[in-house]
């Protein structure tokens, strides 16, 4: 399929990209690094051969979110939304932004985002997970009231907000402990993003901002097989519910959240996903460097789905989205 829209696709800064050196065995790093500080040369290359007109990158993980110094946070942000922005604007046809945020201070992480859309001309914006603040053994989540006036403005912008995954801290992972192949993209990233979403339901946040959109990766970070048990456990038991969301969460689930096709290249995962989500609120990625677009793009452009839901999940959910030209 030509005029795919990709947009779980990452790059680095020299001061983040030792972030991600963990995620492959030593012998590829050389490789990875290269991909992740390359804008205009393989990466347009891999688009051009896999039939992918539109990009959306955004900085690798965690990045600004693992830097607790809130003023080094929003230092680093700043760079890295001013660099994006003079990679987009060479090839504006090709490349749109996603803002990385210093959530460390919501103040500051509002003021960046509208910054980033206003004045960069930015899409929405990816985080990477939770932040720690202040205390590296912090980890803050963004369901806590202080990020309610953050949300208002992303509802208000009317921007996507893509809440990529990363590791939980050490002290927090004793599950994983002498098994660290469980570690990333194998489970704990999907873990980690799929309880962070869950709060973010349960808050009651989506009965005050009904018109915020949530964009997770890889076929839903496991959500759309588990969310009907979540609020159909033990239904013979009748008992008022313990959090303060107005609704059950499916519903928010299947109206505010969008999901991706990152990392996650399988059709009967990606037709049980459209049973429960709907192909109107899933979009192709391939998440890049990390994984191959290749392989991406040659899975989905001969999946067995309709054309139809082709070309809304490869194109047309993501120009509507992100309100991109031509939508």
């Amino acid at each position: 399929m030509q005029g795919k829209v990709a947009l779980e696709e990452h790059f680095a800064l020299p001061e983040t990209v030792q972030d991600s050196a963990g995620f492959v065995p030593g012998d590829y790093w050389v490789e990875l690094k290269a991909r992740l500080l390359d804008m205009q040369d393989r990466r347009l290359r891999e688009m051009d051969a896999n039939g992918i007109e539109v990009m959306l990158p955004s900085l690798n993980a965690p990045a600004v979110q693992a830097i607790p110094d809130r003023k080094q946070a929003i230092e680093i942000a700043h760079r890295a939304n001013d660099f994006l922005a003079g990679e987009v604007a060479k090839r504006p046809d090709r490349f749109q932004g996603l803002a990385a945020l210093p959530m460390q201070d919501p103040d500051a992480a509002t003021r960046e985002l509208t910054r980033c859309v206003r004045d960069l001309g930015f899409r929405g914006a990816l985080v990477n997970g939770f932040s720690q603040v202040d205390d590296p053994a912090d980890a803050t989540y963004y369901d806590l009231p202080q990020y309610r006036p953050f949300w208002a403005e992303v509802e208000r912008l009317g921007v996507p907000f893509y809440l990529h995954p990363r590791n939980p801290l050490p002290q927090h992972a004793h599950i994983y402990s002498g098994h660290p192949w469980l570690l990333g993209p194998t489970w704990a990233f999907a873990q980690e993003t799929a309880v962070h979403a869950l709060r973010l339901m349960a808050s009651g946040l989506f009965d005050v901002h009904p018109n915020l959109r949530i964009v997770i990766g890889h076929l839903g970070e496991g959500l759309p097989y588990s969310i009907w048990r979540v609020d159909n456990r033990n239904a013979w038991v009748k008992a008022p519910k313990t959090y303060p969301a107005k609704r059950p969460l499916g519903e928010y689930f299947r109206e505010n959240f969008y999901i991706t096709t990152s990392g996650n290249f399988r059709t009967q995962t990606l037709i049980d996903a459209m049973l429960e989500i709907s192909s109107d609120h899933i979009l192709f990625s391939a998440d890049w460097p990390f994984e191959n677009i290749d392989h991406a793009a040659t899975w989905f452009d001969s999946c067995t789905i309709s054309e139809i839901d082709r070309l809304k999940i490869g194109r047309t959910n993501a120009l509507k989205l992100f309100k991109l030209d031509g939508a």
